[in-house]
């Protein structure tokens, strides 16, 4: 009984000043822990416009005339003036001041056609720059064995008028058919979008007469060297005229499909359909005069230009 009472009283006696202290040592770094463990504290995001704002103040844009660009050349206190002229003569003519020429013949063929076999010529030349050019077009058509049905010539000056179109004007002259007749010239021919070719001429003749002619085709690649084209030419008239055959309106239109192999660049044999009519006025003239208003023919022939 004596040790359960002296127990209690040892229990409820104050802890000593050391004990105390080490107690309250312990709560403060349990308190410090728990601190440690806090989120930091977050700091703003830089604002994405800081910098972007208006300027403080505006730079006046300078007026008046601008000063005349520089004569003098550095290079010529090194290598003298007479030398460096040369070398800027001859770099200009290698970058745009040469002269340049090709000729080509894009069909020379052989129609086989009901009735009679005859033969197709039509290709053109040109010599110049990349801005002016001097070019000659001529095409034609007949039947072995009998005359030339048809023959032309022009003569053009052409003009880039941006760098897929030329603009187009001279003279043409046809040997056949009789009478012959001369015409002033005004076209337009280039590349369109797609890659198609595409040319569009205006014929005034001497006698007073006006026609249009619009042409196109397009390279189909089979494969680098194999390729399919197909064309078309429409010819327009403002009126008849008797002598030739031509009446007003559409007078006459021709399709053909061409299936050629570039044995090289330059060089290209073909073969393929060609399909003409004579429509209206033009047709109904064609036949008084003894002939047929339209023809089926198989073609076979070669394309080369140098």
């Amino acid at each position: 009984m004596a040790a359960a009472v002296a127990a209690l009283t040892l229990a409820t006696l104050p802890l000593p000043v050391s004990a105390q202290d080490h107690q309250h040592m312990d709560h403060g770094a349990m308190e410090q822990d728990h601190s440690s463990h806090q989120p930091p504290e977050k700091t703003p995001p830089p604002d994405p416009h800081a910098g972007h704002g208006p300027p403080a103040a505006s730079v006046p844009i300078p007026h008046g005339i601008a000063p005349p660009p520089p004569t003098d050349h550095a290079a010529d206190a090194v290598y003298g003036p007479a030398a460096m002229a040369r070398a800027r003569r001859l770099m200009v003519k290698e970058n745009g001041g040469m002269i340049f020429s090709r000729w080509m013949l894009d069909r020379l063929e052989y129609r086989s056609a009901r009735g009679a076999n005859g033969y197709h010529w039509e290709g053109e030349g040109w010599i110049g720059g990349d801005i002016n050019r001097l070019a000659v077009k001529t095409e034609g058509e007949g039947a072995f064995g009998g005359p030339l049905e048809s023959a032309e010539l022009q003569a053009l000056f052409s003009r880039a008028i941006d760098p897929w179109f030329n603009l187009e004007f001279g003279v043409r002259h046809d040997i056949r058919p009789k009478p012959q007749r001369s015409y002033a010239v005004i076209g337009i021919d280039g590349l369109a979008p797609y890659w198609f070719e595409v040319s569009a001429q205006a014929f005034l003749s001497n006698r007073g007469d006006a026609h249009l002619r619009l042409e196109g085709s397009y390279d189909q690649r089979i494969t680098q060297r194999l390729i399919l084209q197909p064309a078309v030419e429409l010819n327009i008239a403002a009126q008849d005229v008797r002598e030739l055959n031509i009446g007003a309106g559409l007078s006459d239109i021709e399709l053909g499909l061409r299936f050629r192999y570039e044995v090289a660049r330059e060089f290209a044999p073909y073969v393929g359909l060609n399909w003409e009519r004579k429509l209206g006025d033009t047709a109904r003239f064609t036949r008084a005069a003894g002939d047929g208003a339209s023809a089926t023919s198989l073609v076979a022939g070669v394309r080369f230009w140098f």
